[in-house]
């Protein structure tokens, strides 16, 4: 099979027929064999109704339904687990993605080698206020942060080999970083297209303040995981370290300074009154917290076991 689209969406029941139909056009139009991942994330309205439909019409629609909505990571992670195409094609179903960027998209993967090829919104419709700053703010920190050089990490239609898929693993809100993640899996051929962005047509916007916050927690974790995700002990333990130092030299200062007085018949106080006490108390054991902290972190790496993110309601 060439290709299969996965297309993640909560409560777009009046856009899918036409996506549909514009999918199967582009797809008739190139010869190509395929199959359309439906993933309905909880939605409230007749999206799965609609989903069903078009599964009756056409044998290359398939579905999978969420019992409640998860979020678009868990949605594309079910996604890519059921895709069997040797290019997978991401994208949104509210219709600001153009089905018409696939061929080339494919192309890209296929005959360039690009193991990740990501779209570039390079002229937005959205509010510049709700979206585009949040986007420009997003994207600067994630290439300071993980060193992909990408314009728009936030751009929902990407193509991937079928191997990339199939060795990520996306949660939280991580969708928008899956350029990173698959460079931290050894995928480092990642190429960018400027695409066509189209204004929504029906239906309102899922952004809210909440992914806003979410996508940054997200991204210092990836940060995290990508440099000390295999030995968090390393970090950990040399805060642990540096800490105790700072409480060790405290320490030692005080019982010099102790000594010092004993010794030349000067008046002393109580070691407690001593500021330097507390500040040596402390460190030490924030030093021990953080030795435990990357001790478990060690423990849970090695018994972790893999939990169910989200549970499945229908598949067709």
């Amino acid at each position: 099979m060439n290709i299969s689209i996965v297309i993640p969406l909560l409560n777009e029941e009046e856009s899918l027929q036409e996506l549909h139909q514009w999918i199967v056009n582009v797809m008739t139009a190139n010869s190509y064999s395929y199959e359309v991942i439906f993933i309905d994330d909880g939605s409230t309205d007749g999206s799965w109704n609609s989903i069903q439909q078009l599964a009756e019409q056409n044998p290359n629609i398939k579905g999978i339904r969420f019992l409640r909505n998860y979020g678009k990571s868990q949605a594309l992670h079910a996604g890519f687990a059921k895709a069997q195409g040797d290019v997978i094609i991401t994208m949104d179903a509210d219709l600001q993605d153009s089905p018409d960027e696939i061929p080339e998209l494919y192309n890209m993967v296929t005959a360039q080698g690009y193991d990740l090829v990501s779209g570039w919104k390079k002229k937005r419709y959205d509010s510049v206020i709700a979206k585009n700053l949040p986007s420009k703010l997003f994207n600067w920190a994630a290439r300071k942060t993980s060193g992909v050089k990408l314009n728009d990490f936030n751009c929902g239609l990407k193509a991937y080999k079928n191997v990339v898929v199939k060795n990520v693993e996306v949660s939280g809100e991580m969708h928008r970083y899956i350029p990173v993640l698959a460079k931290n899996a050894g995928f480092g051929n990642i190429g960018e297209k400027v695409v066509i962005h189209q204004a929504r047509k029906y239906g309102t916007s899922k952004f809210g303040m909440s992914r806003f916050i979410n996508g940054f927690l997200d991204l210092i974790t990836i940060w995290f995981l990508s440099r000390f995700g295999k030995r968090p002990m390393h970090l950990f333990g040399a805060m642990g370290v540096l800490m105790f130092i700072i409480g060790f030299l405290s320490a030692l200062y005080i019982g010099i300074i102790k000594l010092y007085k004993l010794y030349n018949n000067e008046p002393t106080i109580l070691v407690t009154s001593n500021p330097w006490f507390y500040i040596a108390l402390a460190t030490m054991v924030i030093g021990t917290q953080l030795f435990l902290a990357g001790f478990l972190g060690e423990i849970i790496l090695r018994t972790k076991n893999n939990e169910e993110r989200y549970k499945i309601s229908e598949v067709l």
